[in-house]
């Protein structure tokens, strides 16, 4: 005993001057010359807490209260691991032993507060998790560590819903902090594999998972994961092979299909809504498949694939603004040649939007021939001409002789090869000092033979016989 006591004093000398290592193994050697000495296992327990050997600390705890139940230190150690390691419930029946033994005893009152602290976190975080409050329980899990430092429980939860939250790095930090002390911890190993799942990394994510369920066969959320994760994937790939084939309504179905598959994916869904607008465009389906990509955008704002089909779509349904608007933002991300060109492509079809479209005009389409502008012309002057409309109300004769004065003006730059050239190109012809000067009249009188060439007054039955076998024509 003797030599007992004084490897126990050696280990006190190291354990002041903070060389852990050194204390534990001298306190080793008290407990195998003495190993039914309280003190000696309370002794080592501390230097184990200090090493942050928490596991062996709280076996060397419940020894030494084994060995002398009034011993203090002993319970209140045994508490301090219980507490670090995230186990509340059984902490307090430590303190509470400590109260017994010293009812004064501050710190058994503080580390009681702890404990009702981790309990009451737990409580919260539990109901928040259940109402899909995962901010909530990361704020709760954050505080209770404060205490438990060492509780893999209380990371894993937290690792979880930080993936439940998208902040993926964060998540695989807390993951591999754990695997790195305990790499059989199915949990942790759980957690990295929906990581890599919700990073639409779908392969590797079901390695991660076949490892959890080998370390804890009655897993189940890497049972389920696992099982949506071959489920999304194929289903994935099947609508990709319909689309490459051509069959186009399977391949909607498919992505559709594979959309109600997890809605916690958010990276994989993200691109299977931009897939399904891709295919949406395909079937002409143009304000669902903005609408698809708008749900991709939702889920990620950096998707550009999503911003670039939107826009295209935007494009295809004559809606500029908005297609100026994505191109703009994918421009600011992405400085390419490319996206330069379909901005200022986009930019220069919202300029020609907001002019007259003389093409609606004459009612005509923009690829229309010579003859086509001037039968369109022709059918146009004459049932909006003034003389036609001698009898109407004072409203419609103003309104009447408004269009008549636009097909004049359509018919003016649609003929003309320079002046459709520059109006094509998205030019203003007012400032490119063409002479856009002309009477609606003149224009009429010309084209249908000159003065007195055409009337409306000499024979209105004839004007609408006319009228109407050009309309046939």
């Amino acid at each position: 005993e003797p030599e007992a006591e004084g490897f126990k004093e050696q280990g006190n000398v190291y354990y002041v001057k903070k060389d852990y290592a050194e204390a534990f193994n001298f306190y080793t050697k008290a407990i195998d010359l003495c190993p039914k000495n309280a003190s000696y296992y309370g002794n080592r327990a501390a230097t184990l807490m200090m090493l942050s050997r928490y596991r062996e600390a709280l076996e060397d705890s419940q020894q030494a209260v084994r060995l002398d139940d009034t011993f203090m230190k002993g319970h209140m150690r045994e508490g301090k691991c219980h507490l670090l390691l995230g186990n509340a419930m059984a902490a307090t029946r430590c303190f509470q032993k400590v109260q017994e033994l010293e009812p004064e005893s501050s710190q058994a009152q503080q580390e009681l507060k702890n404990a009702e602290s981790i309990l009451e976190f737990e409580r919260l975080a539990e109901i928040s998790f259940e109402k899909r409050d995962f901010r909530m329980v990361v704020f709760c899990m954050d505080r209770a560590l404060e205490s438990a430092s060492a509780c893999h429980r209380f990371k894993v939860l937290k690792a979880e819903c930080l993936a439940l939250l998208g902040r993926y790095p964060e998540a695989q930090s807390v993951a591999s902090d754990i695997l790195r002390m305990d790499s059989t911890n199915g949990d942790a190993l759980y957690v990295r594999g929906l990581c890599l799942y919700y990073e639409d990394c779908i392969d590797k994510a079901v390695q991660f998972f076949v490892q959890a369920l080998r370390m804890a066969p009655d897993h189940e959320k890497a049972r389920l994961a696992c099982r949506n994760a071959k489920a999304l994937k194929a289903k994935k790939e099947e609508g990709n092979k319909a689309f490459k084939e051509g069959s186009f309504e399977e391949a909607y179905d498919l992505y559709s299909e594979a959309l109600t598959i997890d809605p916690n994916n958010i990276k994989t869904n993200a691109k299977l809504y931009c897939n399904r607008a891709t295919v949406g465009s395909k079937l002409n389906k143009l304000e669902q498949a903005i609408e698809d990509c708008t749900k991709a955008i939702k889920l990620d704002e950096t998707y550009i694939k999503a911003y670039l089909r939107r826009a295209q779509c935007y494009m295809d349904t004559e809606q500029y603004e908005e297609a100026v608007r994505d191109y703009e933002k994918v421009y600011q991300t992405e400085k390419t040649k490319e996206h330069k060109n379909l901005l200022k492509n986009a930019q220069l079809e919202l300029k020609k939007s907001k002019r007259k479209d003389y093409y609606k005009v004459l009612g005509v389409d923009k690829n229309a021939t010579e003859d086509e502008i001037k039968k369109a012309y022709r059918k146009r002057a004459l049932m909006h001409h003034p003389d036609r409309h001698s009898g109407a109300s004072a409203e419609v004769q103003k309104e009447e002789e408004k269009k008549f004065k636009e097909v004049g003006e359509a018919f003016t730059v649609l003929s003309d090869p320079k002046k459709k050239s520059r109006y094509d190109s998205g030019h203003d012809l007012e400032d490119d000092d063409m002479n856009m000067d002309f009477d609606a009249n003149n224009i009429f009188k010309a084209f249908f033979g000159g003065p007195g060439g055409f009337s409306f007054e000499a024979n209105s039955c004839k004007a609408d016989l006319y009228l109407l076998l050009i309309i046939i024509c």
